[in-house]
């Protein structure tokens, strides 16, 4: 592909910083690189015609955390890296409230519940009984008592009559935030390009060649922030996991409010626009799962359906309305990778499912990392 004068010129030459990767970390490094460094000439690159990943196909939840899978998170990490993680989602959020306005992204504080089948009514008396230690342990972040026991108002059926209930969560318009740090990020002179898959990237001396399809140009610096994507451009841990969603028709006098989790955070589900919006269900073929293919499963689409018509709304028709597919960014660990991996290539990856809470803090944390 031969460029004319004009699109190298208006592009592709003095590029300072390129950042692979539009979705919610790569326009907050952006953000937060031209603030530093005002002058530089600044290109983001995406592979898709929206952000590929997870930024714009998410739920929206504004969360750090359920009773069960912050049980779940101390079995593999210390009390001080969980105290951590939730440090990190409360940060992120306050930022991204910051940087776009509340009211720029529909931010509804409506509170999350855990939810319990009756079925894991063991699960649920061990989350009941260990309530007391995560609020002492989460009471220096968040200065009072995070959980609290609920009777359920919902009416859900197959489920304990009781919820673990918190007032922090909240919701989000994920397409609305999505436009916002897009119009922001383009306000401030940075160039964004669709449709443009990266190739490879080869380190010189003083500069990164960046191979493209048809040509090649080179950046100062480079900065990945394809989160699950990642280990296709880098020796990075992390590995791509799909999350399933689907989204109800209009329901007349919806009566749930709020943000909800099921089985460890293994299902999630919320009221949008007076539809429910339900998602998950890994777990149930996580062999299956682990790919960074979009698309549905038979299987976890059933899963989902039956959640939504059996436990959610019994006795209600309801009929979807949209179904899609996210690829989150997972590892053994659920701390982020934000670290410089070559000479002049940093990255920020493997979010685990929390982009929405964490990503503006490690964006601004990716930018960082280039003094």
């Amino acid at each position: 592909m031969n460029l004319s004068y004009w699109e190298q010129k208006s592009w592709f030459i003095n590029v300072g910083f390129c950042i692979i990767g539009s979705g919610i970390v790569g326009l907050s490094c952006a953000l937060q690189l031209k603030k530093k460094h005002p002058a530089a000439n600044i290109l983001i690159l995406e592979k898709g015609i929206l952000p590929q990943g997870a930024s714009t196909k998410n739920a929206g939840f504004a969360c750090f955390g359920s009773v069960s899978e912050l049980l779940s998170d101390l079995k593999n990490h210390s009390e001080n890296e969980v105290v951590d993680l939730v440090k990190q989602r409360v940060a992120g959020l306050e930022l991204l409230k910051t940087t776009l306005g509340e009211k720029q992204i529909d931010y509804d504080q409506q509170g999350g519940y855990e939810v319990f089948l009756k079925e894991d009514d063991s699960l649920f008396e061990n989350c009941k009984q260990q309530i007391p230690y995560l609020n002492e342990l989460l009471y220096p972040v968040f200065k009072e008592n995070v959980f609290h026991l609920k009777p359920d108002t919902f009416a859900f059926n197959k489920t304990i009559p009781h919820q673990i209930f918190n007032a922090f969560e909240g919701q989000i318009d994920t397409g609305k935030m999505m436009q916002a740090l897009l119009k922001k990020v383009q306000s401030q002179g940075i160039l964004i390009l669709n449709s443009v898959e990266v190739k490879s990237v080869i380190n010189e001396t003083n500069a990164v060649e960046i191979h493209l399809k048809n040509f090649s140009f080179k950046a100062k610096q480079l900065f990945v922030a394809t989160n699950a994507f990642a280990s296709e451009l880098l020796d990075v841990e992390v590995t791509p996991a799909r999350n399933q969603v689907v989204i109800t028709q209009p329901i007349e006098n919806l009566h749930i409010k709020g943000s909800f989790h099921l089985d460890e955070g293994f299902y999630y589900f919320r009221n949008i626009h007076n539809r429910i919006l339900l998602g998950g269900g890994r777990n149930i073929d996580k062999a299956g799962e682990t790919t960074s293919k979009m698309g549905t499963t038979e299987a976890i689409q059933t899963a989902l359906e039956d959640l939504l018509k059996n436990v959610i709304l019994p006795n209600r028709e309801v009929e979807i309305d949209q179904r899609w597919s996210g690829i989150l960014g997972v590892g053994k660990q659920k701390k982020p990778i934000v670290k410089q991996v070559k000479n002049k290539v940093y990255c920020a990856v493997r979010l685990g499912g929390m982009g929405v809470a964490i990503g503006s803090q490690i964006g601004k944390d990716l930018a960082n990392l280039m003094e």
